[in-house]
């Protein structure tokens, strides 16, 4: 008679027959589940309104059957294999009363201890079976690390090859050299295109190699085909694809970068062709920031541009275990919805929309304080380590991270300052451009880069020792282009200029209208450069000499809200006044104005 384990007490002889009868289905070899098996479960789970669980070994045959409460089950030890690197052979799947399939920490704490060949839960959602899994994914020398994916439909779990992971899992588990997870630091190669008229594809890959060190590879090295245009079905010509294959297999590469957004044809193309992940500069791009995002605004942001970028790669194909792994273009906020059907992330892109909205419209009020206030507002923009968190560290003490990489700071810092004669501005620090920035990300950071067309000035930061710095300007342009920024009135100015040896070099471009040149580590000519920002301000009012009836002393507020109010004397024919106005506000007050200003 087979056992059951756990609560039984006051279970009706009916289900404990059910529950029984769980031990009599078979699951075929490296199959996760039979569609009669998670029904039979689901139905029971349905009837009880309690966790049940199920230990399936390797051969498919159901060894044990427990029973818990609504919310655990007590687990049984197992008679699978010990061994500290090797699964015990036992798969466990159990139910989620109340229709959510999220592991618990319980589960997953369950899933080390006991060393499952994965761990999964259950759930029942609207008579539809959805299911979520755990599995380890590496060890360190006093614990194991796990990765999760879900949720997941029947369909989708049933197509996981339940025997490739497990050999994957025990051969990483098995080396001598595992250190803590199966994210080790990957190997990577590098892929361009050499067009004319575009970047040269040297500096370009130069630049890709410093985006694939910031998300944590080694560049094993790069190549590159000179092309009028890309292949539409392999980006690069098939000759090339056979030479990189080779290349892969000599320097024990792991990850192939492309330094283009690939089309999911051409990725899916490529990976099938030389057997080893494909990203392309998107990919990795999105994978920085979501390592970078701290805000929760800024996580959002960075999960709808992943979304938005997976979508049309995800193909139909629901789970595909080779984006298990983890590594660069798995990461971030994004990840655990990847393995989900087209609808589910089409909801979350709606969902987190509907978020990023609310978002912009509370930033709004607070913009529309600032505006209320008068005080003028000051953006930087540039090219990523340009050094503008530097520079706004150097003008108003703000502390914000300013590191020597690629995208350090990505959510949008905003201090207070004063000019030299006293005046206040606001100045924001920006996210960083970049060469060919994923579209998806200029679309999802809109909301925050509206700081930038809503600045009543902006400050262009150029890092002035790099040798593409004209086309870095050019790239940055042509963001703000598509922000509808471009025509904002703009001080250039040249940062790093400690590190530049030739003064010829720094006078050919100050010969640019309103630049300066400036070190923001060493502060060099930063009071020079404040200097022009206040004569860039008041360039945009107009000074006047006002006379204010007592009888309209009210409007005095007014003023002192929209204008610099520099002198007040009280006369015996009303208030005199002396005050900066913006162009707008000058037709105001226009009728109070005295003298021939």
């Amino acid at each position: 008679m087979p056992e059951i384990y756990g609560e039984k007490t006051g279970l009706k002889k009916t289900i404990i027959e059910n529950l029984e009868q769980l031990y009599e289905y078979t699951v075929p070899f490296g199959q996760t589940i039979t569609d009669e098996l998670a029904q039979a479960m689901g139905a029971i789970a349905e009837q009880l309104n309690k966790e049940i669980a199920v230990y399936i070994n390797r051969r498919g045959n159901v060894v044990q059957v427990a029973v818990g409460d609504t919310k655990t089950v007590s687990l049984p030890e197992t008679d699978g294999r010990r061994a500290l690197n090797r699964l015990s052979g036992i798969r466990c799947i159990h139910t989620h009363p109340g229709g959510d399939s999220q592991l618990s920490s319980v589960d997953l704490a369950s899933l080390k201890k006991m060393r499952f060949d994965i761990m999964v839960a259950l759930a029942v959602r609207e008579n539809i079976l959805e299911f979520s899994l755990g599995f380890i994914s590496g060890h360190c020398p006093d614990s194991y690390e796990v990765q999760t994916a879900g949720p997941l439909s029947l369909a989708e779990f049933v197509q996981i090859d339940l025997n490739y992971l497990t050999n994957q899992i025990e051969q990483l588990l098995e080396a001598k050299d595992v250190s803590s997870t199966i994210v080790q630091t990957e190997k990577a190669l590098l892929v361009g295109i050499e067009r004319q008229g575009e970047w040269d594809v040297s500096d370009s890959l130069s630049e890709l190699a410093q985006l694939a060190e910031t998300a944590g590879a080694e560049v094993a090295g790069s190549v590159w085909q000179k092309r009028s245009r890309a292949d539409a079905a392999l980006y690069i010509g098939r000759g090339k694809v056979q030479e990189i294959s080779l290349i892969r297999q000599e320097l024990g590469v792991t990850i192939i970068i492309f330094d283009d957004e690939l089309s999911p044809a051409q990725q899916r193309n490529l990976e099938q062709a030389l057997g080893v992940k494909v990203i392309d500069r998107s990919a990795l791009i999105l994978d920085i920031f979501a390592q970078r995002a701290r805000s929760h605004e800024g996580k959002l942001q960075v999960e709808l541009a992943q979304l938005k970028y997976n979508l049309p790669r995800l193909g139909g194909q629901g789970l595909v275990l080779s984006r298990l792994g983890g590594g660069i273009g798995t990461r971030g906020p994004g990840e655990t919805k990847l393995e989900v059907d087209r609808r589910r992330i089409r909801t979350r892109i709606s969902d987190i929309e509907k978020a990023i909205e609310n978002l912009k419209a509370h930033r709004s009020l607070h913009r529309e304080r600032r505006q209320a206030s008068e005080i003028p507002t000051i953006a930087l923009v540039g090219y990523t380590n340009a050094g503008k968190s530097s520079l706004l560290n150097k003008l108003t003490d703000a502390e914000v991270l300013a590191e020597d990489k690629l995208f350090a700071t990505l959510d949008p810092t905003t201090r207070r300052t004063k000019l030299p004669g006293g005046q206040e501005i606001l100045l924001t620090d920006t996210v960083g451009f970049i060469q060919k920035l994923p579209h998806q990300l200029i679309a999802a950071f809109r909301g925050t880069l509206e700081e930038v067309v809503q600045a009543d000035l902006l400050l262009h930061v150029i890092d002035a020792s790099h040798p593409q710095f004209e086309k870095q300007s050019i790239a940055v342009y042509q963001v703000l282009k598509e922000l509808g920024a471009d025509t904002k009135p703009v001080i250039t100015v040249f940062n790093k200029i400690d590190k530049i040896d030739n003064e010829f070099v720094t006078e050919r471009m100050l010969r640019q209208a309103d630049s300066i040149a400036v070190s923001a580590v060493a502060g060099t000519h930063i009071d020079k450069l404040l200097a022009m920002i206040e004569g860039t301000i008041k360039a945009k009012s107009i000074d006047a000499r006002l006379i204010i009836p007592y009888d309209d002393s009210g409007f005095m507020a007014k003023l002192y809200a929209v204008a610099t109010v520099n002198s007040v004397e009280y006369q015996a024919e009303g208030i005199y006044v002396s005050a900066s106005l913006s162009p707008e506000y000058w037709e105001r007050f226009k009728k109070y104005v005295v003298g021939d200003e």
